[in-house]
């Protein structure tokens, strides 16, 4: 059932944001997981658009969904490369697993399973995406793996015990306005939001603000290895550093931790480089 004030709330915070419906459908996609034909009524009714423009933006990006979607995407790659790999004997494979069709979400709305023309690994393939994780090379006997992984978290690391992680709360090392996301928790905490662009996709990208957790969530998957380039939401400029990540050499990406500070996160998809100085020390 939608909640009128959060859709209100939502509206309001992004009234003045340039890419207004867009920026609004995808806050809208993060909170419940798909767009209700109610939520994009009240859209149209509070911005003064029709609705089938609304409609129309929903049904046009692969990443919005009309129907309910589970907690965790399993995409499996059907184009020509993934086929002639075993790709069919896959996604069959996942559907008997899951007990649904593609297209489908469990009961319990764990998963949510589909099947996609090309992802854009075609050298990998077959291809399944996870959550934003590539499995390259998949076969039959792996299906059972990823997803007992994916219940669990693919970027799980033990939050309440290891010393090592701890929150930390960024702003844009530009215009210095906060990254803090409440609006989308990820480890129980605000996430760091920003835009992200890579090959031709464009979107929001939401990271964990623990400080040694890895758990990321994106309109968009991203390949693994990929490069991306991150941009301030508000102010919109690249945030880009100097400095090189030191175990993969990709562009590190730095952000203002309060308090006193500079976080640096590696660009690269999959790579666990990051940097932190409080100004007493690195810890990397």
């Amino acid at each position: 059932m939608m909640d009128r004030s959060e859709v209100l709330d939502i509206l309001e915070r992004h009234k003045e944001a340039s890419g207004q419906l867009m920026s609004i459908l995808e806050s809208l996609q993060s909170k419940h997981g798909y767009l209700s034909q109610e939520a994009m009524e009240l859209v149209a009714q509070e911005t003064g658009r029709s609705l089938t423009d609304i409609y129309g933006v929903a049904t046009f990006y692969k990443a919005f969904s009309l129907e309910p979607r589970g907690k965790h995407l399993i995409s499996v790659c059907l184009g020509t490369a993934c086929h002639v790999r075993g790709g069919p004997a896959i996604a069959e494979e996942i559907s008997q697993q899951l007990n649904i069709e593609p297209g489908g979400t469990t009961p319990d709305r764990e998963f949510t399973f589909e099947t996609v023309n090309c992802l854009g690994a075609c050298a990998l393939g077959p291809v399944v995406v996870v959550d934003g994780h590539y499995f390259p090379k998949m076969t039959t006997s792996k299906v059972g793996e990823i997803i007992a992984k994916a219940k669990t978290g693919l970027d799980a690391v033990e939050i309440d015990t290891d010393k090592r992680v701890f929150p930390v709360e960024v702003s844009c090392a530009y215009c210095n306005h906060s990254l803090m996301d409440p609006h989308h928790m990820i480890d129980d905490q605000p996430g760091i939001r920003v835009t992200v662009s890579f090959e031709d996709k464009h979107g929001w990208f939401v990271l964990s603000s623990l400080y040694g957790s890895y758990k990321i969530e994106s309109m968009n998957p991203i390949p693994r290895d990929m490069i991306m380039h991150m941009f301030c939401p508000h102010c919109h400029a690249e945030l880009i550093g100097g400095a090189k990540c030191p175990e993969c050499r990709a562009p590190m990406v730095p952000m203002i931790v309060r308090g006193g500070g500079v976080v640096q996160i590696c660009a690269r998809r999959g790579c666990k480089g990051h940097m932190l100085d409080l100004g007493g020390g690195t810890l990397e």
